[in-house]
């Protein structure tokens, strides 16, 4: 079954770090783009970052640019979210999402992604 599962969200202070992680299984991540996505309570969901198939070309939104940064790795075939200097802003449920789809800087966020991920809460709160 082709899928993708992230991990990696919990609660953390104010300036601190997490590392979150998006792991396909029945197909090879470096042949996709991914993307990662947000969505809080109340608000649309909207595109954080995104790695581009083949070339691994980044894209973040403004956002996040200095703070995030997105990564791949092949043998494991997971694309990573390292995630630092977050602030309550950055609450919200993120999601992986892979698509075929050869991204540009935009349109990585508007494309259409075949494959998502259930979800990973992650909170920032003192």
């Amino acid at each position: 079954q082709e899928q993708v599962v992230e991990s990696g969200g919990g609660l953390v202070q104010p300036g601190g770090s997490l590392r979150l992680s998006c792991t396909a299984s029945g197909f090879t991540l470096e042949h996709y783009s991914i993307g990662w996505f947000r969505q809080a309570p109340g608000k649309e969901r909207e595109g954080v970052s995104c790695i581009r198939r083949d070339d691994s070309s980044t894209y973040y939104a403004d956002s996040v640019k200095g703070r995030f940064t997105i990564s791949r790795d092949n043998a494991k075939n997971t694309v990573y979210l390292q995630m630092n200097s977050l602030k309550p802003e950055d609450t919200a449920v993120y999601y992986c999402a892979a698509t075929s789809t050869y991204v540009l800087a935009y349109n990585w966020a508007r494309v259409a992604y075949g494959y998502w991920g259930q979800g990973t809460q992650v909170t920032v709160s003192s």
